[in-house]
């Protein structure tokens, strides 16, 4: 598994199934992180429906890709609906929200730089 340096070994030179990672559990949000290093982190989330993530910034930007389902993101007030196989930039320094209407699966990747 992780070997303390933010590299999940099992990953390695193996071909996955994002959408395998993570599992669903009722009422919660679910998180994996695939690759943890100083420049950015790589995360896979499964929202249960009725969750998310109430409004917040971040220092940095960030890639939001779906990997299953649906999910509605609020950026600097602007709504949009992705689905699987969209993605959106969330920008760094402006709020944003996610929210679960139904269950979804997403990655996310921050870029520290």
């Amino acid at each position: 598994m992780n070997n303390g340096k933010g590299e999940d070994k099992s990953l390695v030179a193996e071909v996955i199934r994002l959408s395998t990672l993570v599992e669903y559990q009722s009422g919660s949000v679910v998180s994996r992180t695939l690759e943890d290093k100083t420049s950015g982190t790589v995360t896979l989330f499964a929202f249960a429906a009725g969750q998310g993530l109430s409004e917040h910034t971040a220092p940095f930007d960030a890639m939001v890709y779906i990997v299953d389902g649906e999910a509605e993101i609020s950026i600097s007030g602007k709504a949009l609906h992705l689905k699987t196989g969209d993605m959106t930039i969330l920008p760094a320094n402006q709020p944003h929200a996610l929210r679960a209407d139904q269950r979804f699966k997403m990655l996310l990747i921050m870029i520290r730089s």
